[in-house]
C-alpha cells in the first residue's frame, strides 16, 4: 500500500505548527545522516551490572518454566508462528524476507525503504516482528532457567547474524522507532538472562559491533522521536527502550543524557496517553497492556541501576493496572475495542502464558491487589523475573478505588455485569486518541456482550494493517460493529489506514449501576451528519436479560443494525428471532436474541464480496462467523429494540 498524495495533504491537515516544524527538522536530519554516519565512540572496561537477585529464578513456578522450555525447544527446531504466519526457518533466519508473500525487502539507506508498499517488500509486520528480537528473549530465559547453553548459544549465533545483515541505518530494520525501542529493550533482557552463561560479556560488552549497534539504536531514538499527533504508544516504546538501554547498557558518554531525556519523555508521554482513570487513551485495549508492559519494565530498569522515578510515572501505571482489573470479565478477558497487533513490550513466557493474568499477577507484586480485584491463579515466568527488580510501591490505598469501578466517564467506557457471568462492555467514549486517532474504530455506541468469557455479541477485531485495504476498511468500520449505521456510511470519515478526518462525537447521557437489579446505560453520538444515534442498554438480574433500544433522530434514511456473534456461537435466524447456542467446558449454552420487527434480518457469513461475517482472533488471523444485519429505514419515530435473553 503506497500513500497518494492525497493521503499526504490529509495527514499534514491533522497536525500542528510545532509538529511540522519537528518534522521538517527531521527530513533535514535524514538526508544529513545519509553521509555522515559517525562511528560509536570508544569504550573501555564495560561492565553489565543490571543482573537478576539471584533468588529471581527459583521463584518461576514448574509449570511456567515447563512452557517457557517447550516454546524455546520449538524455537530450536526452528518453528514459529507469527500472525498466523508458520515458520520453520528459525534455526538460520532471513531478516529481510516476508514468509507471507516469499519478497525481500530492498537494501538500502532505510529512510529510501518503501516500506508500506506491499509488492515492493512484502508484509512489513511479518518482516518486522521476528528482529523485535523477542524470540530471543524467551530463549535467553530458558537458558537461565536451565543452564542448558544451547539456547544461549543460538541466541549469540543470532545476534551475530542480525548486527552483520543490518548496519546502522541501512536496511528496512531501521525505520520505525517503535522497533528500535523495543529491540532495545529485548537486548537489555538478553543480556541480563545470559550473565551466567561464560560467552555472555564477548557478546555484548566486550563486542565492537554490538557496543555500535547499542549506541547507534540509541542516537537513532534521540534523533526521530515520535512527535505531536503520532505521539501515541510508539513514543512510549521509544521512550521505555531508551531509558532501559541506557540504565542497562551505560557505557557511552552520552548514556546519562539519553537516560535523563528519556525518563522526562517517558514520564510525560505516559501521562498524555493514559485517562485519569486509568484507561489508554487509544482506546484500544491491546494497546493498553503494551503501554502497561513497556512502562513497568522501564520501571525496572530504573530500579536495577538505582536511579530515581518521578511519583508520577508510577502512579499511572499503578492507575492503568487498577483500571485493567476493573474491566476485565471472569475469566480475566479485557475489553476487545479498537486496533490489536499482538504487540508486547516483553516476552518471557512461552506459549499458552495468560498475558492479562500475569500483567495482574505483576501489578499485585508491585502495587498490592485491591479486594475487589479479580483472582490469579495462572503462573507465568516474566512476573518474578521482573519484579525481582522493581521496588514495591510505596503508595498507600487513598485515591484508589474502594469498589470495582463500573463506569470511565473520560474514556466513555462503561461494564455492566450480571449474573451468571454476564458482561457487556457500552461504548459511549471518544474517537480514539489525538488528531488521527490512529488505532480508533468507528465502533461509537457499539456493544460486547460475553457470556462467562464466550463471545455472544462479539467485536471482530482487526486483522490487518497494512496491504489488505478492503480488509482493513471492513473491520474498522461502523459495519464492522455491534452498533447502528445510516445510509451505509461509517460514523467517522477515514483519511487513511491510520488517519481519521472527522471523528463523531460521544456523550454517555447516563449510567446507573447501583446494583438495584437492573443495571443502564444511554449514550448519543453526531457522526451522521443531520442525524443523531441514540441508544439505551438495560442489565436485569432477575431474568438474565439485556435490553437495547435505538433512536435516531434526524431525517428518514436507511439503517442497518448489526449484531455480531462469536465463533463459538451458532444462530438459528427464523424471522425476527435468533436461538444462539454455543458449548462452554463442556455444557451446552443458550441465549435467545429477539430482533426489531420493522428490519427485514438476513444472516451473513464468511462473506467476501464485501467482507461480512468474520472474526478475528488474532492479527493477521481471521474465520468465519455468522452476522446478523437488520435493514430497513429510521423516520424518527419509533425505536428498534433488540433483546437478548440468556436462559438458565
Amino acid at each position: 500500500m503506497t500513500m497518494s498524495a492525497g493521503w499526504y495533504l490529509r495527514r499534514l491537515s491533522r497536525m500542528g505548527p510545532r509538529e511540522v516544524a519537528g518534522r521538517a527538522g527531521d527530513a533535514v536530519r535524514r538526508r544529513r545522516w545519509r553521509s555522515a554516519r559517525p562511528d560509536c565512540p570508544s569504550v573501555t572496561g564495560a561492565r553489565f551490572t543490571a543482573v537478576l537477585p539471584e533468588e529471581a529464578i527459583a521463584a518461576v513456578a514448574p509449570d511456567a518454566a515447563k512452557r517457557l522450555v517447550a516454546e524455546a525447544d520449538r524455537l530450536m527446531y526452528g518453528h514459529a508462528e507469527f500472525f498466523g504466519v508458520v515458520r520453520d526457518d528459525l534455526d538460520d533466519p532471513d531478516w529481510w524476507r516476508d514468509p507471507k508473500t516469499g519478497l525481500r525487502a530492498p537494501w538500502g539507506y532505510a529512510f529510501d525503504v518503501p516500506y508500506r508498499d506491499e509488492d515492493a517488500v512484502g508484509d512489513i509486520k511479518q518482516i518486522w516482528e521476528l528482529s523485535r528480537h523477542q524470540y530471543l528473549t524467551v530463549l535467553a530465559a530458558a537458558y537461565a532457567i536451565t543452564g542448558n547453553e544451547r539456547y544461549a548459544e543460538r541466541v549469540a549465533e543470532h545476534l551475530r547474524s542480525w548486527w552483520a545483515a543490518n548496519p546502522p541505518l541501512r536496511g528496512v530494520h531501521w525505520i520505525s522507532g517503535i522497533e528500535l525501542g523495543i529491540r532495545l529493550l529485548s537486548w537489555v533482557w538478553v543480556r541480563r538472562l545470559l550473565d551466567g552463561w561464560p560467552g555472555a560479556a564477548e557478546l555484548f560488552e566486550d563486542n565492537p559491533v554490538a557496543l555500535n549497534q547499542i549506541w547507534h539504536h540509541q542516537r537513532w531514538l534521540a534523533g526521530f522521536p515520535s512527535r505531536g499527533s503520532s505521539a501515541n504508544n510508539h513514543v512510549i516504546a521509544e521512550t521505555a527502550g531508551q531509558f532501559a538501554a541506557a540504565c542497562a547498557f551505560n557505557w557511552f558518554p552520552t548514556s546519562a543524557r539519553w537516560r535523563s531525556d528519556a525518563l522526562r519523555s517517558l514520564d510525560r508521554q505516559l501521562r498524555a496517553n493514559t485517562f485519569d482513570s486509568g484507561l489508554n487513551r487509544e482506546l484500544a485495549t491491546e494497546y493498553h497492556g503494551l503501554v502497561l508492559e513497556l512502562g513497568l519494565a522501564a520501571v525496572a530498569e530504573a530500579d536495577a541501576a538505582d536511579v530515581p522515578v518521578p511519583e508520577s510515572l508510577r502512579l499511572v501505571l499503578l492507575r492503568m493496572t487498577d483500571a485493567l482489573a476493573a474491566v476485565v470479565d471472569n475469566r480475566l478477558r479485557p475489553p476487545r475495542q479498537g486496533d490489536a497487533d499482538d504487540g508486547h513490550g516483553l516476552i518471557l513466557d512461552g506459549a499458552g502464558t495468560d498475558r492479562w493474568a500475569s500483567l495482574l499477577a505483576t501489578g499485585d507484586a508491585v502495587f498490592g491487589r485491591l479486594d475487589w480485584w479479580p483472582e490469579v491463579t495462572a503462573t507465568d515466568v516474566r512476573t518474578p523475573l521482573l519484579t525481582a527488580l522493581v521496588r514495591p510501591y510505596a503508595k498507600d490505598g487513598t485515591g484508589r478505588p474502594a469498589t470495582r469501578p463500573a463506569h470511565f466517564a473520560d474514556a466513555g467506557l462503561t461494564v455492566l455485569r450480571g449474573p451468571e457471568e454476564i458482561w457487556c462492555r457500552c461504548d459511549g467514549g471518544p474517537h480514539g486518541f489525538l488528531s488521527i486517532a490512529a488505532h480508533a474504530h468507528a465502533d461509537a455506541l457499539s456493544v460486547e456482550v460475553r457470556h462467562d468469557g464466550v463471545d455472544v455479541l462479539a467485536d471482530p477485531g482487526t486483522y490487518c494493517y497494512h496491504g489488505q485495504p478492503v480488509w482493513r476498511q471492513y473491520f474498522r468500520s461502523t459495519l464492522g460493529h455491534n452498533t447502528l449505521q445510516l445510509d451505509g456510511g461509517d460514523q467517522s470519515v477515514s483519511g487513511g489506514p491510520f488517519l481519521w478526518t472527522r471523528h463523531a462525537r460521544t456523550r454517555v447521557l447516563d449510567v446507573d449501576d447501583s446494583g438495584a437489579g437492573v443495571a443502564r446505560w444511554a449514550a448519543e453520538h453526531d457522526g451522521y451528519q443531520g442525524s443523531v444515534h441514540h441508544r439505551r442498554v438495560e442489565l436485569t438480574a432477575a431474568n438474565q436479560e439485556l435490553r437495547i433500544v435505538d433512536e435516531v433522530r434526524g431525517p428518514r434514511q436507511e439503517v442497518r443494525l448489526v449484531f455480531h456473534l462469536g465463533p463459538a456461537i451458532a444462530a438459528d435466524l427464523v424471522g425476527h428471532r435468533a436461538v444462539l447456542t454455543w458449548i462452554r467446558d463442556g455444557e451446552g449454552r443458550s441465549a435467545v436474541l429477539d430482533l426489531p420487527g420493522q428490519l427485514s434480518w438476513r444472516a451473513h457469513r464468511g462473506e467476501t464480496d464485501p467482507p461480512l461475517g468474520w472474526y478475528s482472533a488474532g492479527f493477521g488471523r481471521k474465520e468465519p462467523t455468522t452476522t446478523l444485519v437488520g435493514t430497513g429505514f429510521a423516520d424518527g419515530t419509533d425505536g428498534f429494540t433488540t433483546v437478548l435473553g440468556f436462559r438458565g
